[in-house]
């Protein structure tokens, strides 16, 4: 199996739903699940961010009169649905169904219709782009797939190949998303950033503190809860 990367990046006024996730800093969607064949796809979203900002992110993303996937706007009548499966103030589970997909532009169906049935999708959203991620047989001639999604692509979206890979980290981050708050993601960030977990150790609280901007004691209480919560939701997991 190979893994490719797709990286969708989108210009302001160019989709709704991404111009939100382009002015709420913070704002994150990953997939926990997403499938597809050649009439239907499904999928399930984590949408992680500040309380007000996913409230400008839910009527958006569950307008059954949108598709939240489709390349060509013009050219998608797909049927939708959309479900709320938990909502935290920020933390959001969302279930997507879409029948007819073969009407619809969107990467999951041209990946399908190119590759065939099995497989493997993960998406995120942050920022300006819509990361797509292919889990896919060997030999699969990933230049002519990439020149199908570049012909739907409307004006303001840019499509680059990522990488190519062997497969790596597969639904490694959906975990433990979901337990972290978005200031202790930010920190993590970086940490992880300023190598903070290096060994040697190549930075310290303070010098994060002053990246971020922020006290060098909140910082160091936002790693602490962050630490205890991954190592938690980690030995439940696994041990």
């Amino acid at each position: 199996m190979r893994e490719f990367e797709f990286v969708l990046t989108y210009d302001a006024g160019a989709d709704e739903l991404m111009d939100v996730f382009v002015e709420r800093p913070g704002v994150r969607a990953q997939t926990a699940a997403c499938f597809a064949n050649e009439r239907s796809m499904w999928r399930v979203d984590h949408v992680l961010g500040p309380e007000g900002a996913l409230d400008a992110v839910e009527p958006l993303f569950l307008d059954e009169s949108t598709c939240n996937e489709c390349l060509d706007v013009e050219g998608c009548t797909s049927t939708r649905e959309y479900q709320v499966l938990s909502a935290d103030p920020d933390h959001r589970v969302y279930f997507t169904r879409r029948e007819e997909i073969q009407h619809c532009h969107s990467i999951p169906y041209l990946a399908v219709d190119h590759v065939g049935d099995g497989i493997l999708i993960e998406a995120e959203r942050e920022g300006a782009e819509y990361v797509w991620r292919l889990l896919v047989p060997d030999g699969c001639a990933v230049g002519a797939l990439y020149d199908r999604i570049d012909a739907q692509l409307r004006d303001g979206i840019s499509l680059e190949l990522s990488h190519v890979s062997d497969p790596q980290n597969w639904n490694a981050g959906y975990g433990t998303a979901g337990v972290l708050t978005p200031e202790e993601r930010e920190t993590v960030a970086a940490a992880v950033a300023a190598d903070y977990y290096g060994t040697p150790r190549e930075s310290t609280v303070a010098d994060i503190a002053e990246v971020l901007d922020t006290p060098e004691s909140t910082v160091q209480y936002r790693l602490q809860r962050a630490e205890e919560k991954v190592m938690t939701r980690f030995a439940a997991e696994t041990l």
